[in-house]
């Protein structure tokens, strides 16, 4: 075998390996995060008790009561009030949410820092709808990188059966429910 053919033949082996490669990682990874077909926000805004979530380190300190109040603003974003017992007393964070896909409504951006830093884009955290009762009483929330993950209630307490579904869009979703932490109580049925 020539010195020309001897390189063209191991540059092909190399070629096949980095396909292979490629492609296993690939078939490895999950499929993009989904979420829902349409939200009505005038039916989403109001009180959200969170039942889990994935720990996080804005979080830390809530131990309980923890709860979230969407109000829609008249030029279409909506206030966002954060609120948590921590072992010290109750604690609130103000924020606001932005709709990024006006299609669906089910992609919003929320920020927590002030107004005058609203320019710079990392202030800003992806809050998508991934999963959502027919009647508005759960919700799952989580972002696309599946760093973040909340299951939210009407109510303190969530049917077995609701959780189970919201526990199956998170997992049909790519997220690894086992990183869920329980905030408030799911009702046995």
């Amino acid at each position: 075998m020539t010195w020309h053919a001897r390189r063209l033949a191991c540059l092909a082996v190399l070629a096949l390996g980095a396909c292979l490669k490629s492609g296993a990682a690939a078939a490895q990874e999950p499929p993009p995060v989904r979420t829902v077909d349409s939200v009505d926000l005038q039916r989403y805004a109001g009180d959200w008790y969170e039942v889990a979530r994935f720990p996080n380190r804005f979080q830390r300190r809530c131990v309980s009561d923890v709860r979230a109040r969407y109000v829609i603003r008249t030029e279409g974003r909506l206030d966002v009030l954060n609120q948590c017992r921590t072992a010290d007393g109750p604690i609130d964070a103000r924020g606001v949410a932005r709709i990024v896909d006006s299609r669906t409504s089910a992609k919003l951006k929320v920020r927590f820092a002030p107004a005058a830093l609203s320019f710079l884009p990392f202030v800003w955290g992806d809050y998508w709808i991934l999963g959502l009762a027919a009647d508005y009483s759960w919700a799952v929330v989580g972002s696309p990188d599946r760093e973040y993950l909340w299951i939210l209630s009407r109510t303190r307490e969530l049917p077995a059966k609701a959780f189970t579904e919201a526990l199956d869009t998170a997992r049909a979703n790519g997220f690894d429910t086992n990183r869920l932490s329980a905030t408030h109580a799911r009702r046995e049925d």
